[in-house]
């Protein structure tokens, strides 16, 4: 559903075009010290605004309204809200019964009987990860100084300048995909609940809901195929752990080794682009064109790491609570 966590647990809400979108965070220690200007940096990094990326600007100034008290966390649930205010609904009136390929806009129907927010996507929107971005600037409080997350985008579009494919895809009114990767350094070993709950399923599990995320590979990944184990194993060099190569990522058996974090995501292009596309109108049956309006990113991934951080501080946040009430 919208909820995920067990101890530190995150519900998102919202829509693109609705009035607002935000996220509800159950499970955050008292005592933490929180405030708006807390989440200026990530939301920035968040933000549109490089080429390739769309024109629709909100200001995302968070709105806390639970949960805080004198600046400091008071144990109880968090919500966090954030208005739309540059919305073009009008842009998305045709998509209602000629659904955009590749989106989400015909399965939407079809699972709510039509009764979805067509605008912009809905609750399917990308909008919605503003409180991802959210729950991971707290989730970053939390853990505090001990972990140091960085993703970057390392390619788009088959090409090592991200920036430079997105603006020709914009320039060609097409979209490009992109590759990201994230690395956490001082993740703790021991981290993770095998079988169903191992550290990699749980983080796959959280970037895998962030849309237009195709794929997700941990150290070595689907290299890792090609290999023999005598290639693929990671020597340890001490008691502790450490490794002198980390193609496992550090996790092993779903549990962290206290090694670097290190993982990939393949988002996939923009669904909505400028060139006319083929879809069917559901008023007819009857094939039929369709060129999107709209404001949308050529590359959104350009926009995915700060996400991605936040995704895997959710979830490292969430076991290390696991970790200490068992203990």
């Amino acid at each position: 559903m919208n909820s995920f966590g067990r101890l530190f647990r995150v519900s998102i809400w919202g829509e693109s075009h609705g009035e607002m979108a935000g996220v509800l965070i159950d499970g955050c220690p008292p005592g933490i010290p929180l405030a708006p200007a807390d989440f200026a940096e990530d939301l920035a990094r968040r933000r549109p605004g490089a080429p390739g990326t769309t024109a629709r600007i909100e200001e995302d100034i968070p709105s806390l309204r639970s949960g805080i008290l004198s600046g400091m966390t008071t144990g109880a649930p968090i919500l966090i809200s954030f208005d739309n205010t540059d919305v073009k609904s009008r842009d998305y009136d045709e998509i209602a019964h000629k659904p955009r390929p590749g989106h989400a806009d015909l399965t939407a129907r079809q699972k709510y009987n039509g009764f979805n927010d067509p605008r912009g996507g809905g609750h399917l929107s990308g909008r919605i990860t503003v409180g991802l971005v959210a729950a991971g600037v707290i989730a970053k409080k939390i853990i505090g100084e001990s972990q140091a997350f960085q993703a970057e985008v390392i390619e788009a579009g088959g090409s090592k300048a991200p920036d430079q494919a997105a603006a020709e895809a914009a320039a060609a009114k097409d979209s490009v995909g992109a590759l990201i990767e994230c690395q956490v350094d001082g993740v703790p070993p021991g981290l993770g609940e095998p079988f169903f709950d191992g550290f990699e399923s749980q983080l796959a599990h959280l970037l895998f809901a962030i849309p237009g995320i195709k794929g997700v590979e941990f150290g070595a990944g689907f290299a890792a195929a090609k290999m023999r184990g005598s290639v693929y194993n990671d020597p340890i060099v001490d008691a502790s752990g450490q490794t002198a190569t980390n193609k496992a990522g550090g996790i092993n058996g779903g549990i962290t080794n206290g090694n670097p974090l290190i993982f990939r995501v393949a988002a996939r292009p923009s669904a909505s682009i400028e060139k006319s596309q083929d879809t069917v109108d559901l008023r007819t049956g009857r094939p039929c064109k369709i060129q999107t309006r709209g404001r949308h990113d050529a590359c959104f991934g350009l926009r995915l790491p700060v996400i991605v951080e936040a995704a895997a501080a959710i979830v490292s946040v969430d076991f290390a609570l696991v970790a200490k009430r068992a203990h």
